[in-house]
């Protein structure tokens, strides 16, 4: 299995409508909407056809952000009684407009801060540790890793960890760097804190938008289809980014992260193909 989906799915042809079209404000809405929608992937969710209409009328001025925000979370409300199939739509379509609505916002501090806020502002309402550091160990079976998991920063480090890594980065300087060199660096940072998973849930969609946010600051254009078509390899090559088994040869590499955040910054083509980030069960 390469996706949990083949092919471009209908909302991806009809938000890229509105790039085709060329007005900058449309593009630029849609732009958003498509990584918020394709961010869902990662947990294997799918937003509602509700929520696509709600996010063509504001990507066609009829409503604003905050009005397309009220709206899904309203219709929700409104609904007390639901299966379990419908509210991880419910989930699917909250967070996206949640996303939708910061990654348009022209604001961002670089800082752990900034980091659980855009949790709690994803998240606020569906987890109630919602910006919260999670107070337990996790382990996680992986589908790359034929159902073993990556080792993640223990509870009680995890601010430690966190303020160190941003510390590094802070002090970080790309100058006299190429744009390759520091795109390896870029999803080196992104695979670090990635593995701290400092939340119980959302760490995935967390650390996208917080990326995608920190890039802008940097000037790059992103290139929102990598998001919109490729989440789910996005998580799975920062599973193998932090991933080692020495005992079968397999050895942690950006290897994957690397080619993602090339199509993401750089333009470059190449294929993303989940199954070639599968670990041989005798090692890879």
């Amino acid at each position: 299995m390469d996706q949990k989906h083949s092919g471009p799915r209908p909302w991806q042809f009809d938000l890229e409508e509105y790039v085709r079209q060329g007005e900058a404000g449309k593009a630029e809405k849609s732009y958003a909407w498509k990584t918020a929608i394709g961010l869902q992937d990662v947990d294997g969710l799918e937003t509602s056809a509700y929520l696509l209409e709600t996010a063509k009328e504001h990507i066609e001025g009829t409503i604003d952000m905050d009005t397309a925000r009220n709206r899904i979370d309203s219709y929700y409300e409104t609904r007390a009684e639901r299966r379990e199939t419908e509210k991880r739509t419910e989930e699917a379509d909250r967070v996206a407009a949640r996303i939708a609505q910061v990654l348009s916002e022209k604001t961002f501090q670089f800082s752990p801060a900034e980091y659980r806020m855009i949790h709690k502002r994803l998240f606020s309402g569906i987890y109630d540790h919602a910006g919260m550091i999670r107070p337990y160990n996790i382990t996680k079976k992986e589908w790359v890793l034929h159902g073993k998991t990556v080792f993640y920063a223990s509870a009680d480090s995890i601010n430690a960890t966190l303020e160190y890594d941003f510390g590094q980065e802070k002090q970080f300087s790309y100058q006299g760097l190429s744009l390759p060199e520091s795109v390896k660096h870029l999803a080196k940072f992104t695979s670090d804190i990635w593995q701290i998973h400092p939340f119980c849930e959302g760490n995935t969609r967390t650390t996208a938008v917080f990326i995608v946010k920190y890039l802008k600051t940097f000037g790059f254009h992103i290139n929102h289809d990598a998001f919109a078509a490729h989440s789910w390899y996005f998580r799975n090559a920062l599973v193998r980014a932090n991933y080692n088994d020495l005992t079968r040869g397999i050895h942690a590499t950006t290897e994957y992260l690397e080619y993602f955040f090339g199509n993401l910054l750089l333009g470059t083509e190449h294929e993303l193909k989940n199954r070639y980030l599968v670990i041989n069960e005798t090692g890879s």
